[in-house]
């Protein structure tokens, strides 16, 4: 006779396995019909057979999409991790090592040259991790999770479209979890729009050209405005009866709303001045014609930075607070003292 309880268990085993198969027929569905519209948008059939056959479901890309540090850190935390004293003088390092290149391409785009290495540096470690996991899978596996589908759909066609035009062969497009390749870790639809060829050799090559790498870098920056004239911002004090309201919303509901809070809340610097901003040494602030907007990536409790209008091309590479004030930090320590 079969115990009670071993057929409790085995009654409620049976939900868990019938869930795993019919999420597992969802998925393969799901990649069915991604085939179909390859097929509609006009893939050659041998490339979506390529690119879909054995894809499956990566629940680690999931995990890594809804565990991203910036939702569980703070600035305090995030920038020492990001930025120790090691990748500073490794990033010193290397603009050295590179100065005649960078300074050539950072002359032809108008794009600082401390900021191609510090977003080199951040992104891929100059060039030492770039990620390696097969870049359709992953954006199948987002596309599918759907907590930002539409988006991830798109880099799917993207990156078939690099493969389709010649770019690069489908097994050269690996990256990070989030579909990022290359040394500059560019989603597809970035290659599309900013990699450059920048040693005409006739290949876009941000996996191991360091000519490419950091043209493609300067090119996306000065093709979103970046303005060489300016750095991206500096931190600041604030009065302790300070008026926050002055400030860009720790949170917006995306680029276009927090562009216009962005415009609403940006003055000129003489304006910050009177109202009690000052730099971090207390000095008062530059006597210069330029605006800013104040920003709060932490609340009114953390760290306040007025920001120029690079800080929003930075924010277009990456829409993150952290990871564009730790760009900018890690430019400001490869800037001083000069490197000769």
């Amino acid at each position: 006779m079969v115990k009670k309880s071993l057929l409790v268990g085995v009654v409620l085993a049976l939900p868990i396995v019938s869930w795993a198969q019919t999420e597992k027929q969802k998925f393969e569905s799901y990649v069915q019909d991604l085939k179909q519209e390859a097929l509609d948008r006009g893939y050659d059939q041998a490339l979506i057979e390529q690119a879909f056959t054995g894809i499956e479901f990566k629940e680690k890309v999931v995990e890594a999409d809804r565990n991203q540090p910036e939702f569980v850190e703070t600035l305090e935390t995030y920038l020492p991790k990001r930025v120790p004293e090691w990748k500073v003088q490794q990033a010193r390092a290397k603009y050295k090592e590179h100065k005649e290149l960078l300074e050539k391409i950072a002359a032809e785009y108008g794009v600082q040259a401390r900021f191609i290495v510090a977003l080199w540096g951040l992104e891929s470690n100059f060039g030492r991790i770039q990620g390696n996991l097969p870049l359709v899978p992953s954006l199948v596996t987002l596309s599918y999770d759907g907590r930002r589908g539409a988006f991830f759909k798109k880099q799917l066609w993207y990156a078939l479209d690099i493969v389709k035009n010649g770019e690069a062969p489908l097994e050269k497009l690996k990256g990070s979890w989030a579909g990022a390749m290359g040394q500059a870790q560019f989603i597809p639809s970035s290659f599309n729009a900013y990699a450059v060829d920048y040693d005409g050799d006739g290949i876009k090559d941000i996996w191991q050209n360091q000519a490419d790498v950091f043209a493609s870098a300067a090119n996306y920056l000065k093709q979103e405005g970046w303005n060489d004239n300016l750095t991206w911002g500096r931190q600041v004090k604030v009065p302790a009866d300070f008026d926050f309201s002055n400030a860009v919303p720790q949170k917006t509901n995306g680029r276009s709303a927090w562009l216009k809070k962005w415009r609403e809340t940006e003055r000129s610097l003489a304006d910050w001045q009177a109202l009690g901003v000052r730099r971090m040494d207390g000095r008062d602030l530059p006597s210069v014609d330029i605006k800013a907007a104040m920003l709060i990536p932490d609340g009114p409790k953390g760290r306040v930075y007025l920001a120029y209008d690079n800080y929003k091309v930075l924010m277009h590479w990456n829409r993150s607070y952290y990871f564009v004030t730790t760009v900018g930090y890690l430019a400001d320590r490869i800037s001083y003292p000069p490197i000769r």
